[in-house]
């Protein structure tokens, strides 16, 4: 019996970190004009990323004009069952980039992941991990039909920006519509 909880751990602990070190997919630069509004906000002297997709605003300061916007996708893997390390959800993650950003300088991108309900109750339950890190998403808000949150270890390498994404993150940038 021991010996199987032993077994049962690697395995648990290899399927986490072999979708931790999964590179993330690329969709590039959305392009849709109905989705993307950046423009000044009178009240927060702030760039105002508008997703209408999805039903959020995202709040950036002044130094992020000319940011661009990274469609990828999450991928929830099953952590028990007869699914155990399967992938059983997906959902988007919204990049919020720099504009200095450059493949010679790469820069702390802002990750939106999105999830529904259902999906964040069952993340709670723990019945799929997005990560490698045991440590579930953080919330950042949400709205009648989505929990947006910020992956666990959306920072963990340190980039050039880090400290500043952090900053930004402390005056609660996100605001469900």
């Amino acid at each position: 019996m021991r010996n199987k909880l032993l077994l049962l751990t690697l395995v648990l602990c290899l399927a986490f970190f072999i979708t931790g070190c999964m590179q993330e997919k690329s969709e590039g630069p959305l392009q849709s004009e109905d989705t993307v509004v950046p423009g000044a906000s009178a009240e927060t002297d702030a760039l105002i990323y508008t997703n209408a997709q999805y039903g959020f605003t995202f709040a950036l300061p002044k130094t992020w004009t000319g940011y661009s916007i990274l469609m990828n996708k999450w991928e929830g893997v099953a952590v028990a069952g007869t699914q155990s390390g399967k992938i059983v959800e997906t959902g988007p993650i919204i990049n919020i980039r720099h504009p200095q950003w450059t493949a010679q300088n790469p820069r702390q991108d802002i990750p939106v992941m999105v999830f529904t309900p259902a999906q964040w109750n069952s993340l709670q339950k723990v019945e799929f991990s997005v990560g490698a890190a045991p440590i579930p998403p953080s919330e950042l808000g949400r709205n009648s039909q989505f929990v947006f949150a910020l992956p666990a270890r959306y920072n963990y390498a340190f980039p050039e920006g880090f400290e500043e994404v952090e900053d930004i993150l402390q005056h609660h940038p996100l605001k469900p519509i």
